[in-house]
């Protein structure tokens, strides 16, 4: 090949490079959509909450009764586990991306494999019996154990701690619950 050939080839290639690293982000987050837009305020976060700041776009969604129910049902098991208030913000943030905080059997068809609970865990997996992973107590103790066993879990990125324990095949999904999460905690801990 030539050698003006060869710059030309390189140059065009230099320039795809360059582009992808300025537009890929933008373009990975396209479409990334918050489930709500609007801006949530939290009265009390400090650095054991969020000590890493949230990442990426937030997601937010209303809950129902049952699903304040679970939060606080995380929340009291985390309390149970002797955990601080981080560990309850990575266990809800889990759970409102597994399951948007709703305690599921078993959905038929829709089913992924045999995923059950708030956390989605697996009876296959270890994580328990179908009538032990939905319970909310139990199944927040399990996904705690895991995340005990986490080297380091109070320094990471929630969505890493989260992604280490549950091992998802969308690993970085964890993060945009992060705030809402927070929130719930903030609002429910001394409650």
């Amino acid at each position: 090949m030539n050698t003006m050939l060869r710059k030309s080839v390189l140059g065009i290639a230099g320039l795809a490079f360059t582009g992808g690293v300025f537009a890929g982000p933008i373009a990975a987050h396209a479409d990334a959509r918050p489930v709500e837009g609007k801006p949530v305020a939290v009265s009390v976060q400090g650095d054991k909450l969020i000590p890493h700041g949230v990442q990426g776009a937030q997601s937010k969604i209303d809950l129902n009764d049952e699903q304040t129910a679970n939060a606080k049902a995380i929340i009291a098991a985390t309390k149970k586990a002797g955990l601080p208030e981080r560990a309850a913000v990575i266990s809800i943030a889990t759970s409102l991306q597994e399951s948007k905080l709703e305690n599921l059997g078993h959905l038929g068809d829709a089913n992924d494999h045999d995923s059950l609970g708030l956390f989605q865990q697996r009876p296959s997996s270890g994580w328990g019996t179908p009538e032990q992973i939905t319970n909310p107590e139990y199944s927040t103790l399990a996904f705690l154990k895991g995340l005990k066993q986490v080297d380091g879990w109070q320094d990471m990125p929630l969505t890493e701690a989260a992604q280490t324990v549950q091992v998802s095949a969308y690993p970085d999904a964890y993060a945009q619950w992060e705030q809402q999460a927070a929130d719930i905690v903030a609002h429910n801990w001394n409650s």
